[in-house]
């Protein structure tokens, strides 16, 4: 009997192992038939959920025979519903999923130099393109400011209170440890800091690549809080060609023209624009809150594609402007005010960029980059004039080795900087001549299916200053599909010269020369660490949150001191500048609306001979809250609150928190749209919190301005694309 009960058994499992199947998918883009990684797909009946690899296969093992319904998730694609028989009659089914966008072009970052997707770059990027790149340049096409002020950690400083020029703080960090680059060229720099922003219109770019955190190994001294690349179009077969008309109620005018195309072996891209504005004072307090001001950009590009494997291209940046704020009567009528405040800034910027590309095959290739970049720059205002050039250069030969799995770049590169300024005082002259000789390597490899590593090593020597080595480390850990995490780290440096936040806001009156005898670099560390996780709620429901957390130090950071004859001199500190906090964005979406939320924490001091105090003008808590609704190709309308939390000012006080909102409209059609964007309507003013200065209006001391001073501005324009 026992033998028969033992026969039944075996029967019985032999029968269940045989009932077990696999079920083997393939997961494909049903226009490209390219295979997606990372798909979900979900038995519900089974509580079964299993991933796509990177060739697009998806594996159920040890499936009951029955029919199965399963879904098929992955963000910007359709939710895919199927009915799948098991076992099936053929080895494999393909399953096709429609992306949700008209095109799903993948967003190739060129800041960390290497050849990958955003999605599979350890180190953590940030990046405006598309539709968020027009739409943000709607609200003010003459230049980049607002674009870079609304991203989460980042707060544009405002340096005079009359001319409006500003500098960009990234994680409390003050704006000249920012380094901005067009193209990866480094051409915004030194004198040219506190209005590159201004002089910078968006409508030639294809894209702008933020690195928040130390990047110099890439890109040497000036990295320390970040970076801001600036990346322009490039011609394709199909011509594009653009015009933009833009006026506001603040007498402003924006005319940008942008056209690019490919013939065959070669191609161009050209961009002009005629931005002016007139003298603006919404506070009735007789001071320009906007300047007036007359500005030209005209930036041709060639490119040369001399063979399959070789590609060269030349281009030209070019800008003229005439900016005077100041007293508004002496503005219109400088003869009958003879004796008001005012202050000019005349400049003129030439720069060119080369860059030649060759494929030695198909993973080697080499890169050969120079730039020359000349700006002039004088500053009048009475009784004083600062009047310099600056010429800088930049030359650099990189090499890269692009492997399935491993990826390496390394190159050299020579950076001089030379201030001549010319001067009739008796005051000394702040000339300078600075050379950077640096050599750097990176490796960005696949350990694992779930960890991708960046390491990267740099050397500069800095003539008078000395060696700075500089390691970096950054890791991406995928653990799902819907679930990523970053954490990076590195050293950065700044060589110190005169213009600084703190001596643009004085014209730099006064300011004595840098010296390698008693100043020396300002070195630094810091590390971020982020989770980000996102997910299809349903077919018509998307989430997505990002939480960052950041930490960097300065040690000796150079400080703006007054001297005893009422002379300012830049001087080391005894101590450190450090900023720590978190970054938080959330956004959803739900069919045509979406709704994005940032929030940062700011936590910024300075440490000078043992004491400790806030970093001023840094908000400590900012909110940034944009809700779009947009149907495609017709309509877009966005709504905006941001806040800032209460900023520690320079004479010790604190200034006010406020809102600020706004609504942008924009209606489209194939060819052209019109659009209008109400910028802070609530009319959020500094000068309606208090005077904005001391003294006399003939002879003002201007406090920091840590508030808009426009207040509420309508902009509106057309754009034509043909």
């Amino acid at each position: 009997m026992f033998k028969y009960i033992l026969l039944l058994v075996a029967i019985a499992t032999i029968g269940t192992a045989q009932a077990q199947y696999t079920l083997k998918l393939s997961v494909k883009d049903i226009d490209t038939n390219l295979p997606l990684n990372a798909v979900t797909a979900t038995i519900q009946s089974q509580s079964l959920t299993v991933y796509s690899n990177a060739e697009g296969i998806i594996t159920f093992e040890n499936l009951p025979e029955a029919m199965y319904a399963l879904t098929f998730q992955l963000e910007g694609y359709e939710l895919e519903n199927n009915t799948i028989n098991v076992p099936l009659k053929t080895a494999e089914l393909t399953i096709y999923m429609k992306s949700t966008a008209k095109e799903m072009d993948e967003i190739f970052i060129t800041s960390t130099r290497g050849t990958r997707t955003i999605s599979n770059i350890p180190t953590r990027v940030e990046f405006i393109a598309g539709e968020e790149l027009e739409e943000k340049a709607n609200m003010k096409p003459g230049d980049i400011r607002m674009m870079l002020n609304e991203s989460t950690g980042i707060q544009t400083q405002q340096t005079s209170a009359t001319s409006g020029n500003s500098s960009i703080r990234i994680q409390g960090l003050d704006g000249r440890y920012t380094q901005i680059l067009k193209d990866g060229f480094p051409v915004y720099s030194g004198a040219s800091s506190g209005l590159g922003l201004l002089q910078t219109p968006p409508l030639d770019l294809k894209q702008v690549e933020i690195i928040k955190g130390s990047a110099s190994t890439l890109y040497g001294g000036g990295a320390i809080a970040g970076l801001v690349n600036l990346v322009s179009k490039t011609p394709t077969e199909e011509r594009e060609l653009r015009f933009l008309l833009n006026g506001t109620s603040a007498g402003g005018l924006d005319i940008n023209g942008f056209y690019s195309q490919r013939f065959d072996k070669i191609g161009f891209t050209v961009f002009a624009s005629h931005d002016r504005n007139a003298a603006y004072d919404p506070s009735d307090n007789r001071l320009t809150a906007i300047p007036k001001f007359e500005r030209f950009n005209f930036n041709p590009k060639l490119f040369l594609y001399l063979n399959d494997n070789t590609e060269l291209n030349f281009g030209v940046n070019t800008v003229f402007e005439d900016r005077v704020g100041g007293n508004i009567d002496y503005i219109k009528n400088e003869s009958a005010f003879p004796n008001s405040y005012f202050e000019k800034n005349k400049t003129k910027r030439l720069s060119s960029q080369f860059t030649l590309s060759h494929k030695i095959n198909e993973r080697e290739s080499l890169t050969v980059k120079n730039s020359i970049n000349n700006f002039s720059r004088v500053i009048t205002v009475p009784g004083y004039v600062f009047d310099g050039v600056q010429t800088s250069t930049f030359s650099e030969i990189t090499y890269a080795n692009n492997g399935p799995l491993s990826q390496w770049v390394a190159g050299a590169n020579l950076y001089t900087d030379e201030f001549k300024e010319d001067n009739s005082s008796a005051a000394p002259l702040r000339d300078y001549n600075q050379i950077t000789y640096g050599v750097f390597a990176q490796n960005t490899v696949k350990a694992t299916d779930w960890l991708d590593l960046e390491t990267g090593i740099r050397g500069d020597y800095v003539h008078e200053y000395g060696f700075s080595f500089l390691p970096r480390l950054s890791a991406l850990f995928k653990i799902s599909p819907q679930l990523s995490s970053r954490l990076g780290g590195g050293l950065g440096y700044k060589t110190p010269t005169i213009f600084t936040e703190e001596s643009e806001s004085i014209q730099y009156q006064k300011v004595l020369p840098i010296s390698s005898d008693f100043n020396k670099l300002e070195k630094s560390y810091g590390f971020n660490f982020d989770v980000n996780y996102k997910t299809q709620l349903s077919e018509a429901i998307s989430l997505s949150v990002n939480q960052l957390f950041f930490y960097t130090k300065v040690n000796d950071p150079l400080i703006l001191t007054p001297l005893a004859d009422d002379s300012f001199q830049f001087i080391n500190a005894n101590g450190n500048l450090s900023t720590r906090g978190a970054e938080t964005n959330l956004k959803f979406g739900y069919e045509d609306f979406k709704l994005f939320i940032g929030y940062t924490f700011t936590d910024a001091t300075v440490e000078n001979n043992g004491i400790t105090s806030q970093n001023p003008l840094t908000a400590k808590h900012r909110l940034n809250n944009v809700l779009m609704y947009e149907v495609e190709d017709k309509w877009k309308i966005g709504l905006e609150a941001y806040y800032y939390s209460p900023q520690q000012l320079t004479d010790g006080t604190t200034g006010r928190d406020y809102w600020i909102f706004g609504v942008m409209i924009e209606k489209l059609w194939e060819n052209f749209s019109i659009y209008s964007n109400f910028e802070n309507f609530t009319d959020t003013r500094q000068t309606r919190f208090g005077s904005i200065y001391t003294g006399s209006l003939s002879n003002p001391v201007f406090k920091d301005i840590f508030a808009p001073l426009d207040g509420f501005v309508v902009n509106a324009g057309v754009k034509i694309k043909i």
